[in-house]
């Protein structure tokens, strides 16, 4: 049977991917109704159909599966930000409809992303959970998702479409003002739930081209 290593360097078994699912599942549901603290192992098992030694067999302890859940929750996130500029921002654009190819993707982030169950889940299990996860401001996403748009933005910059020295860092600044304003204003870029993120969305997008459009 396949193991993995925990940094403990303890064995673990990587086991049917079904039972991993049912498992984290499981888990999931009971840390957000539950909280991490009054969730036990027995409960997880239970819930998932498994034995207890098949919790800690695939998992090893209760803060590695309450890490797993919010590690495949931020998979769950960035598939979606993959997803989303493949489907808008991979064909290039012409000058004039870069404008708009950059507010369709971000107003698709802040629904499909931002205004997620998946999202909430996240938001929700890193706020409560804190002090269960490996540090404080734990990011199960990282740098990924910048890293993509990066990616992106290099590829403008060949075709002439942006003046970017630096793809991560204009990256950084798009993010900050597209999602940065409204989080920091409304306390929220959820475009869903507030009809007021459209129009600070599209003004960032605005200000962004205004510094790193071509022409």
């Amino acid at each position: 049977m396949p193991t993995t290593k925990t940094p403990g360097e303890k064995t673990l078994r990587e086991g049917s991917a079904q039972k991993r699912a049912a498992i984290l599942a499981a888990a999931r549901e009971l840390f957000l109704a539950e909280g991490f603290d009054r969730s036990s192992v027995d409960a997880v098992a239970a819930r998932a159909k498994v034995s207890k030694r098949t919790v800690y067999d695939y998992f090893g302890d209760k803060r590695t599966l309450l890490q797993a859940v919010v590690d495949g929750v931020g998979q769950s996130l960035i598939t979606t930000i993959r997803r989303t500029l493949d489907d808008t921002l991979t064909a290039l654009p012409g000058t004039a409809d870069l404008e708009d190819a950059l507010i369709a993707f971000s107003m698709r982030i802040a629904t499909d992303m931002l205004g997620s169950a998946e999202y909430a889940t996240l938001q929700r299990l890193v706020r409560a959970e804190s002090g269960h996860l490996p540090h404080r401001g734990y990011n199960s996403m990282a740098d990924t998702p910048d890293e993509a748009l990066a990616e992106r933005f290099a590829a403008f910059a060949e075709a002439g479409l942006l003046d970017v020295p630096d793809p991560r860092l204009a990256a950084d600044q798009f993010i900050a003002l597209t999602f940065g304003v409204p989080l920091d204003r409304l306390g929220s870029a959820n475009a869903v739930e507030d009809p007021r993120v459209r129009p600070l969305v599209t003004e960032g997008v605005r200000t962004f081209l205004r510094a790193y459009r071509t022409t």
